[in-house]
């Protein structure tokens, strides 16, 4: 959860907030944050579903980003499913909100996406569009349940997601790189923004809606390099398809990816209004150090 940062958001608005963590560090940083929290851990179904079952509901933030887009995203995934059972198990017959999180991994790319749009479970993380489905077929179960769909970056200060990480790999390099002219689209989100639609979903979405966490549709990948080279003192590269896969390794097919995305629906019924800053913003005000 500390990601996304839903916690202050949550206590702002009068909720009890409890967060699973696994080391007692992490149990530090959520006692500083105003939670309570309490051991679980992905690999762990149980845990889950015990803290699921005394709540008064469940936001989902957690995946295994560390395996799944290097060694084993048949595992990640299948370990995310196994959680939302245990933890849909939990709450049947509640009423209780249940709010995944996911990404957009499964519409069809070159096109705008709505929240109408059903994702299509395929290759080894298929599995994890199928755990999208059990968790919005809860709905028939007694289980306040929604889906939040994240783009692939949600940027701002302590971000740990994708942005940061080609940051790192442009300052080992020498070079901020992007895949031939680089104009595929990644829509972007600041963190807090997300924190507040996560807010809105527990509070407000009634079972079976997916949201769109989106407040930019697309910014251009090309523009996103630039702009970290710019951060960096680095120059930019074009690279084919071959050399982005030495290049990006497991990231070479999300770099290359054109995902735009809409929030309209979402905005127009829960009166979400982004406005944190934008990605490019973000990279030119210094807040991924350098």
């Amino acid at each position: 959860m500390d990601r996304l940062r839903p916690r202050p958001q949550l206590i702002a608005a009068g909720h009890r907030v409890t967060a699973t963590t696994r080391s007692d560090t992490a149990a530090d940083t959520v006692r500083a944050l105003g939670a309570e929290p309490v051991r679980g851990d992905l690999e762990d179904p149980g845990s889950l579903r015990r803290a699921a079952e005394a709540s008064g509901g469940v936001i989902h933030l957690a995946y295994r980003h560390d395996v799944a887009f290097t060694t084993d995203p048949a595992g990640a995934a299948e370990t995310e499913y196994r959680a939302v059972k245990a933890m849909g198990e939990a709450l049947t017959g509640t009423q209780r909100p249940f709010v995944m999180a996911v990404g957009l991994a499964g519409l069809p790319e070159g096109q705008v996406a709505t929240e109408t749009d059903r994702a299509v479970a395929h290759g080894p993380a298929g599995r994890r569009i199928e755990a999208v489905d059990h968790v919005l077929g809860l709905a028939e179960h007694g289980v306040r349940a929604s889906v939040v769909r994240l783009p692939p970056t949600v940027h701002g200060t302590g971000d740990t997601g994708f942005v940061p990480q080609l940051v790192t790999l442009a300052r080992r390099t020498g070079q901020s790189a992007y895949v031939g002219a680089g104009d595929n689209r990644w829509p972007a989100v600041h963190r807090e923004d997300a924190a507040a639609l996560f807010r809105l979903a527990a509070e407000q979405a009634t079972a079976g809606t997916v949201l769109h966490g989106v407040a930019e549709e697309g910014v251009a990948f090309r523009d996103i390099a630039e702009g970290i080279a710019t951060a960096l003192g680095v120059p930019t590269r074009s690279l084919d398809a071959d050399a982005a896969s030495g290049h990006f390794g497991g990231f070479a097919r999300l770099t290359g990816g054109d995902f735009p995305a809409s929030s309209t629906l979402t905005r127009e019924r829960f009166g979400w209004a982004p406005s944190g800053p934008g990605l490019l913003a973000e990279l030119a005000a210094g807040d991924y150090p350098s």
